[in-house]
């Protein structure tokens, strides 16, 4: 049970907040749409896809390096995210801070903390645009499938940087829907398409952003930026095959009330789409996934200086290369 400070006040969520300025997040929150709704159905769509997309979290995880007595954060953890995988590289005398804007998935991510008795996590509702946590604080800040579902992706990119110390790392698992298609092609997945796009682009969301996240994160400031391409098919009964048709379901009431689409032309379009989906013979593909990953400089002046010892190095080889080159041979005389 949380227990209010005689600075903080209490608002109709439930939740605490720290300041008054924190409860100015409330109204800003509400005009920033995550694009897929926060049902019941897609927070369950949100607990499969922890453990579907596990795999893949803990390669970039090893390849960060991330170690024991860390301190990472998982912006957007929704009901569970990634707080278990980090919790077991940072251990016990690391620590684990999730966040999310939706007090719902908080309350299910901490439940689930709790259920799997991970003592090395807390998860609390913030803005990742702006969490209000101290800056300069976390080895490894992560966000996975975030930028592509909300608004305002300079600031949450920027809110990540801040938040890393200097020579931390900053990583994200991004989506971006150029390569998801069906063979053979389908009319209405296409429509469909087409009117998911319109309504993703009014509310200011880029379904394309994984391809310029690298982009972001240097323009942010960040340094030794990776980047590891991802793309899967998934097969006839694979729980992602669908996908597609549950983020419409999901957006269906915003699509009618913003008119995007007459609702019996939706409802025959969806189950175009789910009948050629149920068949074998359908090739389904994958988002284009994009995990990059890049450093907060220590400082500008130790950046430049390492670069200057770097281009000195460089000429020094490039010196001694010219040398040996130019050296005569010595050939012993016959």
């Amino acid at each position: 049970m949380t227990t209010a400070h005689p600075n903080e006040s209490q608002t109709n969520t439930g939740y605490l907040f720290d300041n008054a300025g924190e409860q100015n997040q409330v109204s800003r929150l509400k005009a920033q749409p995550y694009l897929l709704g926060h049902s019941d159905d897609e927070e369950l769509r949100l607990r499969r896809q922890a453990a579907e997309l596990r795999h893949e979290s803990a390669w970039l995880f090893d390849r960060i390096g991330l170690g024991a007595g860390s301190r990472a954060i998982d912006l957007g953890c929704g009901p569970q995210g990634v707080l278990d995988l980090l919790s077991e590289r940072v251990g016990s005398t690391g620590h684990v801070t999730g966040i999310d804007t939706n007090p719902e998935s908080v309350a299910m991510a901490q439940r689930f903390v709790d259920e799997q008795a991970l003592e090395n996590v807390e998860v609390v509702h913030r803005d990742a645009t702006a969490t209000g946590l101290p800056g300069a604080s976390f080895d490894l800040v992560h966000a996975r499938l975030v930028l592509v579902n909300v608004p305002y992706v300079d600031a949450v990119v920027r809110e990540m940087v801040r938040l890393a110390r200097p020579g931390g790392v900053v990583a994200s698992h991004e989506a971006d829907y150029l390569s998801h298609f069906c063979d053979p092609p389908l009319r209405a997945w296409d429509r469909l398409f087409e009117i998911f796009k319109g309504y993703s682009s009014a509310n200011g969301i880029d379904l394309f952003v994984g391809r310029r996240t690298h982009r972001l994160f240097r323009e942010a400031g960040l340094v030794d930026i990776e980047v590891n391409p991802v793309i899967h098919v998934y097969p006839h009964g694979h729980n992602r095959r669908a996908i597609f048709w549950h983020f419409l379901q999901n957006v269906r009431d915003r699509l009618l009330e913003q008119e995007l689409i007459a609702e019996s032309e939706f409802s025959g379009l969806m189950a175009e789409l789910k009948e050629h989906l149920d068949r074998p013979g359908t090739l389904v593909v994958s988002h284009l996934f994009f995990q990059v990953w890049g450093r907060k400089p220590l400082s500008h002046k130790s950046e430049e200086q390492s670069l200057v010892t770097e281009r000195v190095r460089s000429r020094a080889l490039d010196k001694s290369e010219s040398l040996i080159k130019s050296r005569p041979v010595l050939r012993k005389a016959s």
